[in-house]
């Protein structure tokens, strides 16, 4: 009998391979220029990332979870698979990026929201890219639960960078 409830088991869920993320634009745990934040002209940063075999899209998430509450500050989806490297400037204040689609983002708009915290301490900001084994063709402006939920199940590999961010009393 053990055997066969052994047997009846669902394999066990793959772990996600690990997708190597970077920027141009500042390195992993340091601090982010002043131009990507509301300080400045407020433009996405440079991000570059692993080719995975089998991807037909990638999504990128933003958030800072040093903010009282969750606060996205970008999601973009639907990027094709040729896709591997975005340059600086790409999203930003009424720019869109080309060939994929932005989410609403936690100041209440699509596109790329950057660093904009209160005075203190400084905030991490984190971008996780995704790499999926489908193109899940959302549509421009959806939140962060609706991409969780299509992206479920999907996701080949992840990697993360993060930058801090933070504003003077």
């Amino acid at each position: 009998m053990l055997l066969a409830l052994a047997a009846a088991d669902p394999a066990p869920a793959q772990q996600p391979q690990t997708l190597q993320v970077s920027s141009h634009s500042f390195a992993d745990g340091q601090r982010m220029p002043q131009r990507l934040s509301c300080d400045g002209p407020d433009v996405s940063p440079a991000l570059q990332w692993t080719t995975i075999a089998g991807a037909k899209s990638y999504a990128i998430v933003v958030d800072d979870p040093d903010a009282p509450q969750p606060f996205t500050h970008w999601l973009a989806y639907n990027i094709p698979a040729d896709i591997h490297a975005l340059p600086e400037a790409a999203a930003g204040a009424g720019k869109r990026l080309a060939r994929a689609a932005e989410g609403s983002n936690g100041f209440g708009h699509a596109g790329y929201g950057g660093p904009c915290p209160p005075p203190g301490a400084p905030h991490h900001y984190v971008f996780r890219v995704y790499a999926l084994d489908i193109d899940p063709a959302l549509p421009s402006g959806q939140d962060e639960q609706r991409l969780d939920a299509a992206m479920q199940g999907h996701v080949l590999a992840q990697g993360q960078l993060t930058g801090l961010y933070g504003r003077s009393n």
